[in-house]
């Protein structure tokens, strides 16, 4: 691998933001290791990496599992020896409901993957990016940062804020290995999170507002694409944004202000 060519590794990297980051990645010149729970997406967006003349590392990997993680980056480690680009990306919606009626499985279950898994991306990555510096960008939400109507999401946005916290944290810490460490906050965008969006009497939890012109004004209500998303990630792992850590974006159309 030439002194040139960058490291990335994408959690969650088998579909939507994720897949998009990665094959943006690729473009920009990083070979990329992406982790994902669906081997069959693994194997379609690694082959797409490969077209572009880039390595690709699939790796089926639930991000909440101690040892499947070490055992991944220990891959990641023997293929490529360092990390310089880092997207904590994987996560699900969980169970939307009502405090009162969501179980302590359901609350479990959101903070193992959204939460857990952030901690254990960022654990194993930190060692292979400590000799030469790098970037990490993690994925919140409006949710939890400046959203909070949301009817029943309270894990999820829990999660999200965790996430939102950890990175500014993370920037001071880190900045003594010139790591970087950014969040992005995507608004509604056109993905396939809804397969893990679960909902019980979500609506008791509901405090009634009418948008008649959208939840998104730049747009009047249409979503965001991933490719929006993946194109920031891209900024914020490059040389462009070599001085910006510790930054919360917000890539949703001016949603969030509005709810």
């Amino acid at each position: 691998m030439g002194a040139d060519r960058k490291v990335a590794l994408v959690t969650g990297g088998g579909s939507g933001i994720g897949e998009a980051s990665a094959l943006e990645l690729a473009r920009s010149g990083s070979d990329v290791a992406i982790l994902d729970v669906r081997q069959a997406e693994l194997d379609q967006v690694a082959g797409a990496i490969r077209a572009l003349g880039r390595e690709a590392l699939p790796l089926r990997c639930d991000v909440g599992d101690e040892v499947a993680m070490a055992t991944a980056f220990a891959e990641v480690k023997q293929r490529f020896g360092r990390l310089d680009q880092v997207l904590v990306n994987a996560g699900i919606n969980g169970m939307w409901a009502p405090i009162e009626e969501m179980t302590p499985a359901e609350w479990d279950t959101t903070i193992r993957v959204n939460l857990r898994g952030s901690y254990l991306t960022v654990h194993h990555a930190v060692p292979l990016m400590q000799e030469h510096g790098g970037s990490i960008v993690i994925i919140s939400s409006i949710n939890g940062t400046r959203t909070f109507t949301t009817a029943g999401a309270t894990a999820y946005s829990v999660t999200k804020a965790g996430q939102f916290a950890m990175g500014q944290m993370l920037a001071l810490e880190l900045s003594r290995y010139r790591i970087r460490v950014n969040v992005i906050c995507p608004g509604g965008i056109q993905t396939r999170i809804g397969e893990n969006t679960f909902r019980r009497n979500a609506d008791a939890a509901r405090v009634p507002a009418v948008y008649p012109e959208g939840t998104i004004p730049l747009t009047k209500g249409e979503r965001g694409t991933v490719e929006d998303i993946a194109k920031t990630v891209a900024f914020l792992c490059s040389d462009a944004a070599k001085h910006i850590s510790g930054t919360p974006i917000w890539v949703d159309g001016a949603q969030s202000l509005l709810i």
